[in-house]
């Protein structure tokens, strides 16, 4: 017993000692510190099933409901570092069990490896999608703030001068990589007249340095809670708008001079569109957002989805498109510089394009967006939505409120409460869409979105949590469109559990 005791103790400490190490090995600037420290989070991994198997060995918590929720233990003090908190409202903090304790570092250490992986990307865009995927899955703040010092590694933190990441990889760097792998700017190919011209480079750096701070502080906003990102999202939109009117004033200087030098190329909406992509892909964040944090009402619904399908995804995927015609442009004229006129072989191969995937998934979002602003309309013409009687305020400050942030972006324009009443004014139809209508043609968006996603190689884990939400919503669409409970006036149910944006809608 004695022995098992003190392999229990020893399990125990080591562990501390291993995962300490681990945190010390996050704040070196070297990448093999990574490499380490993935090492002793293996070594910390196994050491876990040693203290499980310990749990019941040394005192045991009693568990005195006089005393609070706490489970108290001889010689620990709950309370002890109440004094080293920051000033901020108290927060309820309950202390775990033994076997939760388990539970909970295993999860941690999964997190920790999971963060240890942003050091093999090097595209910019692929770190900000690793760093939204990591932060939908609402994780501790250790684990968030590892991430924050693994891949974006400063003097400080957020300084504004000698950006690097990783301490090693300039930020102007992995920008210009960006720009180069979405729009193929003539001015980055080693091919363009631009490529070795002063002033044209005295553009493309200034814009590029201009770039570092708002993309900066776009990382470093997924490492704050869910909450926390929407407000910041929202802010940060006004530096990407100053950002955009940079980019295309940029354009349109590099336009001209490539123009006089090389006229059959063309640099028109290069980097303004690359913004614009970033703009955009904030302002649909936002929003969807604001599903997961529970903020809108029922009533709510049917603007915040038609702000997504008919304006949002509708500029995304013209942007995605600009992006992969000004790639295909530029390929084309570089293949001619290569080969003379023997490029006619080349076109047999049939190339993969980067952004095809993200253009079918936006089709597929914008296809589940316009079919859940249908049902919502056809719902409301059927008396099935609740709304509240506004008093100290109406329909159009609701909408003002929740699109707000949007108000400091030049492209796309804001839509405002009035344009949008109209855009959307069922009776400009002749004759106006009835109820079943609406009901069967959000029955063939669902249906789309299916089809699309089905058509998707390798599907992942978000293709399959989408078609989980697109299939039952296709018959329920159906049903209604055939009349069946179109007397109920009870609202129908929402279940958000299969997908965080886009609701199983069900008939109670």
């Amino acid at each position: 017993l004695q022995h098992q005791q003190c392999l229990a103790v020893f399990s125990r400490v080591k562990f501390t000692r291993v995962l300490l190490t681990v945190l010390i090995a996050f704040t070196k600037k070297e990448t093999s510190a990574v490499a380490e420290a993935q090492k002793l989070m293996t070594q910390a991994a196994d050491l876990l099933s040693a203290i499980h198997n310990s749990l019941h060995h040394g005192i045991q918590a009693q568990n005195d409901t006089t005393k609070g929720d706490h489970p108290i233990m001889m010689g620990f003090e709950p309370l002890v570092n109440q004094r080293l908190l920051p000033p901020t409202f108290p927060r309820y903090a309950k202390i775990i069990k033994r076997e939760e304790m388990v539970n909970y570092f295993s999860r941690l250490i999964d997190r920790i490896k999971t963060v240890c992986e942003v050091v093999n990307l090097t595209n910019l865009h692929c770190i900000l999608d690793f760093f939204c995927e990591f932060s939908e899955q609402s994780p501790c703040v250790l684990s968030r703030s590892l991430l924050q010092a693994t891949r974006v590694h400063f003097q400080t933190t957020f300084l504004v001068d000698n950006k690097k990441v990783f301490g090693t990889h300039l930020m102007q760097d992995m920008v210009k990589d960006a720009l180069r792998s979405f729009v193929s700017p003539p001015v980055l190919s080693p091919k363009c007249c631009l490529y070795n011209n002063h002033q044209a480079k005295d553009y493309i750096d200034s814009f590029v340095t201009h770039c570092v701070r708002p993309f900066c502080s776009l990382i470093q906003i997924h490492g704050h809670n869910r909450a926390r990102q929407r407000d910041k999202l929202g802010h940060i939109l006004e530096e990407f708008a100053t950002l955009q009117d940079e980019a295309e004033k940029v354009d349109a200087a590099l336009h001209s001079m490539l123009l006089k030098q090389e006229p059959q190329r063309q640099h028109l909406a290069c980097l303004g569109t690359w913004v614009l992509y970033h703009n955009l892909r904030i302002m649909i964040q936002y929003l969807l957002s604001g599903f997961e944090l529970e903020l809108y009402s029922m009533h709510e619904y049917y603007y915040i989805y038609w702000y997504l399908s008919e304006f949002l995804y509708a500029w995304l995927m013209s942007t995605l498109s600009r992006a992969d015609s000004s790639q295909m442009a530029e390929e084309r004229i570089v293949e001619e510089q290569q080969k003379g006129r023997s490029s006619k072989k080349t076109k047999k191969k049939k190339k993969v394009r980067p952004l095809s995937r993200e253009i079918t998934m936006s089709q597929a979002y914008q296809n589940m967006c316009a079919g859940m602003y249908k049902t919502m309309i056809a719902f409301d013409m059927d008396g099935k939505v609740r709304k509240p009687k506004f008093e100290l305020d109406s329909e159009q400050v609701r909408y003002e409120h929740r699109f707000a942030p949007f108000n400091s972006v030049i492209t796309p324009p804001p839509v405002h409460y009035l344009q949008f009443k109209e855009m959307s004014d069922l009776n400009k139809y002749s004759p106006p869409p009835q109820s079943s209508d609406l009901y069967m043609a959000a029955s063939k968006h669902f249906q789309q979105a299916k089809m699309i996603l089905e058509n998707i190689p390798n599907p992942d884990y978000e293709v399959n949590r989408i078609l989980k939400v697109a299939k039952p919503n296709i018959v329920v669409m159906k049903l209604l469109a055939g009349g069946h409970k179109k007397d109920s006036k009870v609202p129908p149910e929402f279940d958000f559990s299969p997908h965080k944006y886009f609701p199983v809608v069900k008939l109670v």
